[in-house]
């Protein structure tokens, strides 16, 4: 093989290589993932016991902190909670407590995260639900604002005060 041929054939090799390397380090570390509650580390003032909750769905944990002995929450029906959320690393981002009820309606077809239509089923009036959601469950890769990341699972403590 000539000089020149040798030096062609390195060459574009040396490409080749150059432009995986190119690929796999933008499809590397700043690629974020989907959350799995499982694996999270919580702050401890959380109290998160993943290992204690029940799971409703995949990445959706569940425990009833009281149990509330009113009427159920069912998919259909208006539910008005109180609540408080959380990032795992304890980050309060949002709170109704001390005011007006949120009301999810009708539940499972609401236009709130898919964690919550599910979460909220067969939890009863007087009871305080935590609920541990997964990413894919809440807001995803594009999260919902700078409070709320890409690819964050979410905690909530919620209060179910009416279901109509």
């Amino acid at each position: 093989m000539s000089l020149p041929t040798q030096f062609f054939r390195r060459a574009r090799l040396s490409c080749a290589f150059v432009f995986l390397a190119v690929v796999a380090n933008a499809c590397g570390d700043d690629t974020e993932v989907a959350s799995t509650p499982a694996t999270e580390t919580y702050a401890s003032a959380l109290g998160v016991n993943i290992a204690a909750m029940q799971t409703k769905a995949e990445n959706l944990y569940y425990q009833d902190v009281i149990v509330g002995t009113g009427t159920e929450a069912i998919a259909g029906k208006a539910v008005s909670v109180i609540y408080t959320g959380w990032l795992a690393d304890g980050t309060q981002f949002d709170s109704n407590v001390g005011g007006a009820p949120f009301v999810v309606s009708p539940l499972g077809q609401a236009n709130v995260i898919k964690g919550w239509n599910l979460g909220l089923q067969g939890a009863r009036v007087g009871g305080k639900r935590r609920l541990v959601i997964g990413s894919g469950l809440a807001y995803g890769a594009e999260g919902s604002s700078p409070s709320i990341g890409k690819n964050k699972t979410l905690i909530f403590d919620i209060t179910i005060v009416a279901v109509n």
